[in-house]
């Protein structure tokens, strides 16, 4: 058990029969009432967020997720298959379980699966990849304004908005948690 008194960001919690991990949180003090905790928790198993309010110092149980390194391999049907780096054991996910991941995810790539007493709840992914931009729309001659952007297509066959002077066939890095460009690899 832990008090909302020593919530941190990221943490694990199993609330209500569901397991959430803290966005954020903030202690809030009002001049008149009781302390409370305000926070933000993201469903690990459907990834909704919502938003919570725990009075001070109430104990909910931590849930404690497990993090193991593993390898993507290939997409097999419907589903993704990994590869635990020490004992060489394969693990399918569901494609319906990555659905944001999956844009992201190349053969070959070290990912961190969290998994709750054997129950697979999705990928982490590393904070940047760098990909191949596949196709880019052509700039258009005199289009010099700031911040002026066009659609490219990368590797993964994920859609996305770039500056207008990547061409196709270059590296970018792309932020896994927006989705957004980065700069160029």
């Amino acid at each position: 058990m832990v008090s909302t008194n020593e919530f941190k960001t990221g943490m694990t919690i199993n609330y209500e029969g569901n397991l959430f991990q803290i966005i954020e949180f903030l202690h809030v003090k009002p001049g008149k009432g009781p302390a409370f905790v305000r926070t933000k928790l993201r469903n690990l198993r459907s990834g909704a967020v919502i938003d919570n309010t725990f009075n001070a110092g109430v104990k909910v149980e931590r849930a404690h997720i497990e993090r193991s390194s593993m390898q993507y391999l290939y997409a097999m049907g419907d589903s993704y298959v990994f590869m635990n780096n020490e004992t060489y054991e394969q693990l399918e996910i569901p494609v319906a379980n990555l659905t944001h991941e999956r844009k992201f995810l190349l053969d070959g790539m070290e990912v961190k699966i969290m998994l709750f007493e054997s129950e697979v709840l999705g990928v982490e992914l590393p904070e940047k990849v760098t990909l191949e931009v596949t196709e880019a729309e052509p700039g258009v001659k005199g289009n010099t304004a700031s911040n002026v952007t066009k659609n490219i297509v990368v590797e993964t066959g994920y859609a996305l908005q770039a500056p207008m002077f990547i061409e196709a066939g270059e590296k970018i890095i792309i932020n896994t948690t927006t989705g957004d460009y980065v700069s160029r690899a």
